[in-house]
């Protein structure tokens, strides 16, 4: 049985929301050697679409019909909301009623929240979006730390790439890991990140409003051996703990523990990946305790423990060279 897969877009929407989860569904066809999914690509009026780059797809106009997947795409976010988009917001309500699951890539959230789609849900965007969901959206449960979250039959990704994850998920659940497994082999990218997984470098990014918060984020950065108390950092603040908890919380979207392990990990998976540093002299020099408590923070912010991210960058370096090219310290790489 063909699973019909319907992405809706609109007006300068983000290419790669849309191509990513396409071309994942083309490659479990192609991969299993049937056609497990036909991807629709639809708008409110159909014909030429144009995407935040320029370039034009050829779109269906919507008709109310049976979608085994029903994905919305991000774009720009208004200042408002979705919600001055009447028509998109119908259209993505009804088809989420005829489909089995909804899903979202990036600021698609939005269009689903609007539809009401969210309400008494978790969901996530891409993170520099999310704090503008949860506030103009308050049933929303808005999670910014998760690469794609599934809450019953409906779906939602974080920015851009994220939306390959999601889809790899998705042809997981649908047809087994081994479809999904070699559809990314053949996209090149590895056999998809956890849901669980980090947004990555959203903190590092991240611009806080004021100049209080920047100066702590820089403090944390250049400090990282130290003790890092909420009261070291409110005197870097010049504010009381309880407002400065408050005021980072607010311009962050994080705790300021959450924060310093944040950046205390990204730090240490840098040098994880690319060096060859014992695990002890990593965790010691960046502020962990010890490796247990890196390992922990490791698997609640990558979704994966250093030991195997340090093979997975092995892996990514390796699978591909000529055997004849290899050295001794460049062992073939095979699937666990």
């Amino acid at each position: 049985m063909t699973r019909e897969v319907g992405i809706l877009v609109y007006q300068h929407f983000q290419l790669l929301d849309m191509s990513g989860p396409a071309d994942a569904f083309h490659m479990a066809n192609r991969a299993s050697g049937r056609e497990i999914y036909s991807v629709n690509l639809i708008s409110r009026e159909g014909g030429l679409v144009s995407s935040a780059v320029g370039i034009s797809v050829s779109t269906e106009a919507y008709s109310p019909r049976r979608y085994d997947t029903f994905l919305v795409v991000g774009g720009g976010v208004p200042s408002t909301s979705f919600e001055q988009c009447d028509e998109l917001i119908d259209v993505a309500r009804i088809g989420a009623t005829n489909a089995r699951r909804t899903a979202s890539v990036c600021t698609g959230a939005f269009v689903l929240a609007a539809a009401g789609l969210l309400d008494g849900r978790c969901a996530t965007t891409h993170w520099k979006h999310a704090a503008q969901l949860q506030q103009s959206y308050p049933n929303v449960r808005v999670d910014s730390d998760r690469i794609f979250i599934k809450d019953g039959d409906v779906w939602t990704s974080a920015g851009i790439s994220a939306g390959l994850d999601l889809a790899l998920a998705m042809i997981e659940e649908d047809v087994g890991a081994d479809i999904a497994r070699a559809a990314a082999r053949m996209l090149v990218v590895y056999h998809r990140r956890p849901g669980g997984q980090s947004q990555f470098s959203a903190l590092l990014d991240m611009e806080p409003g004021s100049d209080r918060i920047r100066n702590v984020l820089t403090y944390i950065r250049e400090n990282l051996t130290e003790p890092l108390s909420i009261d070291r950092l409110a005197d870097v603040a010049c504010l009381s703990p309880r407002q400065f908890g408050r005021a980072f919380l607010s311009e962050t979207g994080e705790t300021p523990a959450k924060a310093v392990e944040r950046v205390r990990a990204e730090v240490a998976r840098d040098r994880v990946e690319n060096g060859s540093e014992p695990l002890e002299v990593i965790a010691r020099n960046v502020g962990f305790v010890d490796p247990e408590r890196m390992r922990r923070a490791f698997l609640r912010i990558f979704g994966h423990p250093p030991q195997s991210m340090r093979r997975m960058n092995a892996y990514d370096i390796t699978a591909n060279i000529p055997q004849k090219w290899r050295t001794p310290a460049q062992p073939a790489m095979t699937d666990a």
